[in-house]
């Protein structure tokens, strides 16, 4: 009689193969999320830049007709008088505010951190009424 061996097809992975497999997405992961959340931080601080720009052409049109700044945000054409929230009240990574530089005659506009954006390096953002940018570190703006 001959002896007749019946295979079973296995199906599925090994222990080592998932663990393997596993390993492999973590080292991904590892590297992928930093560089994310850096790509996600730049994203807002160019949101606070340009609310920076667009606070210096409101004041700008604001001097134009009364010759004078303003540090009233209502003044501007904000909603509300206290600092504004970049890029909106949902989701806020900045607050924007202005005060008054040199008396009346200047202003600077801070865009400050806010939310998960407080620990970003590059710090809060300024923006005075000669043009003058300037940032927690360099080359942030």
């Amino acid at each position: 009689m001959k002896n007749i061996r019946t295979h079973k097809t296995r199906h599925g992975f090994t222990l080592i193969e998932l663990m393997i497999a596993v390993a492999i997405v973590g080292i991904l992961a590892a590297i992928a999320i930093p560089s994310y959340t850096s790509y996600v931080q730049k994203a807002r601080r160019t949101s606070a830049k340009t609310a920076l720009l667009d606070l210096a052409s409101r004041e700008a049109k604001y001097y134009s007709t009364n010759n004078a700044y303003t540090n009233s945000m209502t003044n501007l054409g904000y909603a509300s008088a206290g600092p504004i929230a970049v890029p909106d009240a949902t989701s806020n990574y900045y607050n924007l505010s202005v005060a008054f530089f040199s008396g009346t005659t200047g202003f600077i506009g801070t865009a400050a951190r806010a939310g998960s954006q407080a620990t970003d390096t590059c710090g809060s953002f300024t923006l005075d009424y000669l043009g003058v940018k300037g940032a927690g570190a360099t080359n942030c703006w």
